[in-house]
């Protein structure tokens, strides 16, 4: 018979429920020939999880009402053991509850030819049912709280706005792993005058709920802070020191491009964030040199902003570090795998977004992925 170390260590091995249900099944194979456990959620029961013979399972059970309860060790949930008889050899079947603290989850069914299950072989099953009882218990809160995260990011975090119809843009967030709850990447655009629009990306340090209340902190003061019109690296100044007044925000990478579609230019400034990329008409790439300052949050300041021709020729692409690092590599490297890249000739914002995402793999990244295009209007352009 299985000890209750081995049970432990045999059940319970992920954070969601049909990991835990597989595993129980194969561990029951150890004393008996098929298993199987239904799992029971608002109000319907599926079954999850089977292992060992298809046919002894698809053998009719007994309702737990009419058979006879064979009591556990400790006295708890009771198990209900039947003997079938539909044809020669005769078919010995068990049913555990997945229970603990008097909430079922579910029944664990054990069936084998062998012989009936003895009283320790009942316990042992009966043990394992409850660790994995706690285990399909814990996976529901879990799933249940990145629910709520999960809405309430979305919550905080708001469209971004619309740019001057004399320049189009597009992006895509991409958060790292598959919870897909939002992190503090975000990128933003803010309409400003005489036809001209800030374009920003940021990148606030760490992961879930608490990066994205500091995420959507920082985008409501850069709002109000680029309303007045401030050029960019005065714009991360005042937002630097609006920040730091705070000692609970988290430090924070930003970039903002000041988009002048009339003139052609764009004024960069940059708080510790990595260059922005400009790709030619014919689809080549190259990063722009801009003087980086320092993150948000640390009150150094010492930002400045740098000027560049921006025409209706290029897209300007702003991104989060996700897009291009990955893990043992060298910063430069990935930048060069970025420039790298050769865009679609004369690509819309939206399709630059789409060739950036497929040629970084970065629906693969193993970190939260911001990336925003943009491109100066012309008669000739795509949304």
């Amino acid at each position: 018979m299985p000890s209750p170390a081995e049970t432990l260590e045999a059940i319970g091995t992920g954070d969601d429920e049909a990991t835990t249900c597989r595993e129980l099944t194969a561990f029951a194979l150890r004393t008996c020939d098929a298993a199987a456990v239904d799992l029971t959620a608002e109000g319907r029961t599926e079954r999850v999880a089977a292992a060992g013979s298809a046919g002894l399972l698809r053998a009719p059970a007994p309702s737990p009402a009419g058979l006879p309860a064979v009591r556990a060790v400790d006295g708890g949930h009771p198990l209900h053991s039947w003997t079938l008889r539909p044809g020669s050899p005769p078919v010995y079947g068990l049913s555990v509850a997945l229970a603990r603290h008097g909430t079922s989850y579910g029944t664990l069914i054990a069936v084998r030819t062998s012989a009936p299950f003895t009283d320790h072989e009942a316990a042992a099953l009966h043990f394992a049912a409850r660790v994995a009882a706690v285990h399909v218990r814990h996976a529901r809160r879990l799933a249940a709280t990145e629910r709520v995260a999960l809405h309430l990011q979305r919550a905080l975090v708001a469209d971004p706005g619309r740019p001057h119809p004399n320049l189009l843009t597009a992006g895509r967030y991409l958060p790292v792993g598959p919870s897909a709850l939002v992190g503090g990447d975000w990128y933003e655009t803010v309409r400003l005058h005489f036809g001209r629009t800030l374009l920003v990306v940021g990148d606030v340090m760490g992961h879930g709920l608490d990066a994205a209340v500091d995420m959507n902190a920082y985008r409501s003061t850069l709002r109000e802070v680029a309303s007045t019109e401030l050029a960019p690296h005065r714009v991360l100044r005042q937002l630097d020191a609006l920040v730091a007044g705070d000692a609970a925000r988290r430090p924070a990478t930003c970039l903002l491009a000041r988009v002048d579609p009339a003139r052609g230019t764009a004024l960069f400034a940059s708080a510790g964030h990595l260059p922005p990329a400009v790709f030619a008409a014919d689809g080549t790439g190259r990063l722009l040199d801009v003087p980086v300052g320092p993150p948000l949050g640390t009150g150094l300041g010492g930002y400045e902003s740098a000027a560049h021709p921006f025409t209706d020729e290029e897209t300007l692409v702003l991104y989060t570090d996700g897009l291009v690092e990955r893990r043992g590599e060298d910063i430069d490297e990935s930048l060069a795998r970025l420039t790298a890249l050769r865009l679609p000739p004369r690509a819309s914002a939206a399709e630059a977004v789409d060739a950036l995402v497929a040629g970084l793999d970065a629906r693969h990244a193993e970190d939260d992925v911001a990336v925003v295009t943009a491109r100066v209007r012309s008669r000739t352009a795509h949304p």
